[in-house]
């Protein structure tokens, strides 16, 4: 039965999760956004940065109020006072940044894709569940207050029997930008298309088939991708993701009852409205602070380590590696290997 209102968000209040001493392992864009949210909006303390340079991790240090600056990772994640390893490194570093945090018996959030493959996502948690520390991918999507509203209506049934999801997040970036590096294991699969793909697997579990298409950009990496996949119960979708324009970005799952529509930038803090066959909807609305939204993935991870578990229930290893998994098909279909992958 279609509701008279949608349900509210039980997202606890950031601020009253346990604070932790955080350690950043890396000092780029999304580093800078993750340490501004958590000062904003939580009562984390990030109490340590590291880089592969003393000058990096200084200049972070200084610009965030952070105490101490370590010039090499290795000195990070050996720091005493760190409770909390987040890796935020480039994607052909996640693996062997997450290895080194692990081994050294530290709590580790890794930035998204947890790694470059479904192989190495295995590995990372193999050794966490042998280390007995927590393990997550910083998919921080999942944790906003508004995805749990709509976990609420999938888990009601609001929507029916849901049969399709189409996902779609594109950007336009001009020629030079790191996304198109192929050390950098560049292009909009990992970037970009985590999002999408990661929605579509939560809501229709593992696929049983994929086909995807892709487009060259003219350094080498692909620039463009587009993907059908077969879900279970003979469900479908479609994802798209670009580095060469604008897209919508909307996100959509439809079911014999409902269609949910999610605003685009869809993976960040934004709104929704749920419409029924005949017509009635219902709308969601929340603050679009973009990036600021990074504290309550931070917040969920305190929650989780101070009450003595290993892994979200929001984003499970698991789901990683599935996600991890339906990239590397897309990736095989299409022919893309990253330079780690290649041998000689």
């Amino acid at each position: 039965m279609f509701p008279a209102t949608l349900p509210t968000p039980r997202t606890p209040d950031p601020r009253q999760a346990p604070a932790l001493n955080w350690g950043i392992l890396g000092t780029g864009w999304i580093a800078q956004r993750f340490v501004d949210s958590l000062h904003k909006h939580s009562s984390q303390r990030v109490v340590a940065v590291g880089s592969r340079t003393a000058e990096s991790a200084a200049t972070f240090a200084e610009r965030f109020g952070i105490e101490r600056a370590h010039g090499s990772y290795d000195e990070l994640v050996g720091d005493t006072d760190v409770d909390v390893v987040y890796v935020a490194t480039p994607h052909n570093h996640h693996h062997a940044c997450a290895m080194l945090a692990l081994k050294a018996r530290k709590h580790t959030l890794i930035e998204k894709p947890i790694a470059l493959n479904a192989g190495q996502a295995r590995e990372i948690a193999e050794i966490a569940a042998a280390q007995g520390v927590f393990c997550m991918e910083a998919l921080w999507t999942f944790f906003l207050p508004k995805f749990d509203v709509i976990r609420q209506i999938l888990a009601d049934g609001v929507l029916g029997e849901i049969r399709s999801v189409d996902a779609d997040y594109g950007e336009y970036f001009a020629p030079g930008h790191r996304i198109f590096r192929q050390d950098l294991a560049g292009g909009p699969l990992l970037d970009l298309g985590t999002y999408p793909i990661a929605l579509t697997t939560s809501v229709l579990g593992a696929p049983t088939a994929v086909k995807a298409f892709g487009t060259p950009a003219p350094t080498g990496v692909n620039g463009q991708i587009a993907a059908v996949i077969e879900g279970q119960n003979d469900t479908l979708a479609t994802v798209h993701t670009t580095l060469f324009a604008f897209t919508p970005s909307t996100a959509v799952i439809a079911g014999t009852e409902g269609v949910l529509t999610i605003d685009g930038p869809f993976m960040i803090p934004g709104d929704f409205h749920v419409t029924a066959p005949d017509g009635r909807r219902l709308d969601y609305t929340e603050p679009a602070i973009g990036h600021e939204g990074l504290h309550f993935q931070a917040a969920a991870v305190a929650r989780a380590i101070a009450d003595g578990r290993t892994e979200s229930a929001l984003r499970p290893l698991a789901d990683s590696i599935a996600t991890m998994s339906v990239m590397d098909t897309i990736r095989r279909e299409l022919g893309i290997v990253f330079v780690e992958e290649q041998t000689s």
